[in-house]
C-alpha cells in the first residue's frame, strides 16, 4: 500500500507543476498577445506622459509629438513592451502561485476574493521590485528634455548605472510599490466578482471577461491615477537635486495650481489604455485558464 500511495505522488508531482507553472505561461501569452495593441496604442501613452510631466492639454500634447514627427514618435518603446510580455508572465503566475499556498492555510471563513486580492498585493510587491528599473527608463527616454544630452537608450543605461541605486534605476520606488501592490490587490479582488455579475447578464465567457477586465482597470487606473503622475515626474529627470516622496509631491501639486482637475490631466486617455490593454489580456488569460482546468 506504502509503495502504491508514494507512485500516486509521484504521477501527482510533476502533474501539480504543471498546472502551477500553467499561470505563468498563460499570463505571457495573454500580455504577450495585447503587445501589438501595445504598440498601436503607444502615442497615446507617450500623449499620457506628456500631459502629466508638463501639465498641458490633450491637444497641445498631440502638436508636440507631431512636431517631433515620427522618428520620435516611438523613442522609449522598447521598455514597456518588455514589460508588457514579462509583467503578465509574473503578475497573473506569482499571483496564482500565492492564492494556492494562502487557500491551503487560510480558515475556511475567508472569502475569495479576499485571498485573490492579499495574493494580488504580492505580487505586485514583487512586481515594483523587478519592473521598477523598465519603468524608470521608459520615463527617461520619453521626456523630451532628456533627447540631447541621452539621445539613446545605451547612453540612459550608461548614466543611471553610475547613479545612486534610489536615484538611478529605483527613483521613485516607493511609490510605484505603492501603486502596483494597491492596484494588484484590487484587480485580483474585484476581476471575479465583477465577471460573475457581468456573465449573469447572459454574456458570453470571453466578452464577460473582457468587460471586467476593463471595468476593473479602469476604475483602479483612475484611483491610483494621481501615484503615476507623481512616478513619471520624478523618474523623467536625471541628476539635480535628490528630492523625497513627499518634497516631490508638494511640488507637484504647487505645479498643478493645487487643482485635481488639472493633476488628472491625462485620465481620460486611460480609460482607452484600460480598455485595449487589460481588457484584452485578461479575457485572453480566463479562456486559457478555463480550457486546461
Amino acid at each position: 500500500m506504502a509503495g502504491s500511495s508514494d507512485h500516486q505522488q509521484e504521477e501527482r508531482g510533476p502533474q501539480s507543476t504543471a498546472i502551477r507553472l500553467q499561470s505563468y505561461l498563460h499570463g505571457g501569452t495573454s500580455s504577450l498577445l495585447s503587445a501589438l495593441p501595445t504598440v498601436f496604442a503607444f502615442p497615446v501613452y507617450k500623449t499620457i506622459f506628456r500631459q502629466q510631466i508638463h501639465n498641458t492639454s490633450a491637444h497641445r500634447a498631440v502638436g508636440q509629438l507631431y512636431k517631433e514627427g515620427p522618428a520620435k514618435l516611438y523613442r522609449g518603446v522598447v521598455p514597456p513592451l518588455l514589460m508588457r510580455t514579462l509583467n503578465g508572465t509574473l503578475l497573473f503566475g506569482l499571483q496564482d502561485t500565492l492564492l494556492r499556498h494562502l487557500s491551503l492555510s487560510a480558515h475556511n471563513a475567508t472569502s475569495p476574493a479576499a485571498l485573490s486580492a492579499l495574493a494580488g498585493f504580492g505580487a505586485g510587491m514583487v512586481e515594483a521590485v523587478v519592473f521598477t528599473p523598465f519603468e524608470r527608463v521608459q520615463n527617461v527616454l520619453q521626456n523630451s528634455q532628456n533627447d540631447r544630452h541621452l539621445p539613446s537608450l545605451r547612453s540612459v543605461l550608461k548614466r543611471l548605472t553610475v547613479e545612486r541605486i534610489s536615484q538611478g534605476y529605483y527613483r521613485a520606488f516607493l511609490p510605484v510599490t505603492a501603486r502596483n501592490t494597491l492596484g494588484s490587490a484590487l484587480y485580483f479582488g474585484f476581476k471575479g466578482p465583477v465577471c460573475a455579475i457581468v456573465a449573469g447578464q447572459g454574456l458570453p465567457p470571453m466578452v464577460s471577461s473582457f468587460v471586467s477586465g476593463t471595468l476593473t482597470s479602469m476604475a483602479i487606473s483612475l484611483t491610483l491615477y494621481p501615484l503615476s503622475v507623481l512616478v513619471a515626474n520624478m523618474q523623467a529627470q536625471v541628476g539635480g537635486e535628490a528630492k523625497g516622496v513627499v518634497a516631490c509631491w508638494r511640488a507637484l501639486w504647487k505645479s498643478r495650481n493645487h487643482s485635481v482637475a488639472l493633476l488628472y490631466r491625462g485620465g481620460t486617455l486611460v480609460v482607452l489604455r484600460s480598455c485595449i490593454t487589460w481588457g484584452i489580456t485578461t479575457a485572453i488569460y480566463d479562456i486559457q485558464q478555463k480550457r486546461s482546468s
